[in-house]
């Protein structure tokens, strides 16, 4: 007789996902917000991370109420509360993206990672995280805040502000889950860069005036270049 995969089966297939990722399970915890989870982990790394774990059944994301629980009660859209969703196909993945992002501003949960976890007769292969497409401004938006974090940690263990790019585009799609290309409509790491570049170039209050990019970023705080636009660094 076939096996019919139960509830209990797709826990375990999702602990075991996860376990093999680093994060370890531990007891619940109680968070404002975070809505009522299968099950919590920790984070690897980080201890005082856990995070709510959150099952959606295969076509249960067409909407915030069949979506539930992993939208708490009153969650309008994005907050800073973090946690997992695990769904079993791709399809499923890109319906929760769509949900968690917010209304029209087009800004979306950054604190929500997305597990796409197949079931054993699925062709989907292993485990593995969704990533998905946010709008051009909103990328820019959270490049311009990782850029700014890699060369603050620049500046306390080097003493120098250079930076790897490449890591900028690593840490919007490894921290933040984002299609870097898709988002951008390229198909490499050096076309995402040169869109990044343009669009932050023209990202101002006052076009043509580099001093009023929205962008800057303080070098030094006094002196010639104290302050200059990430992409021009």
């Amino acid at each position: 007789m076939e096996h019919v995969e139960g509830p209990g089966d797709v826990v375990r297939r999702a602990e075991s996902a996860l376990r093999a990722m680093g994060y370890a399970k531990v007891a619940p915890a109680t968070r404002p917000g975070s809505g009522p989870a299968r099950f919590w982990v920790q984070e690897g790394g980080v201890p005082r991370r856990r995070l709510p774990v959150y099952l959606l059944p295969e076509g249960g994301g067409k909407s915030k109420e069949t979506a539930a629980p992993w939208f708490a009660p009153g969650r309008a859209g994005p907050s800073a509360t973090p946690g997992i969703v695990v769904v079993p196909t791709q399809r499923d993945a890109e319906t929760a993206w769509q949900l968690t992002r917010g209304p029209p501003t087009g800004s979306f949960d950054t604190e929500l990672s997305i597990l796409v976890v197949p079931s054993a007769a699925e062709p989907e292969g292993p485990a593995h995280w969704h990533t998905g497409i946010v709008p051009p401004g909103e990328l820019l938006r959270l490049a311009t805040g990782v850029v700014v974090g890699l060369f603050k940690r620049a500046q306390r263990t080097e003493g120098s502000t250079q930076i790897d790019f490449e890591e900028l585009l690593e840490v919007l799609r490894s921290r933040f889950r984002v299609d870097v290309h898709r988002s951008l409509h390229v198909t490499n790491d050096e076309e995402a860069l040169f869109i990044l570049y343009q669009l932050a170039q023209r990202d101002s209050y006052a076009p043509g005036d580099s001093s009023s990019n929205l962008h800057l970023i303080t070098l030094r705080p006094t002196g010639p270049a104290a302050r200059l636009p990430w992409f021009a660094a």
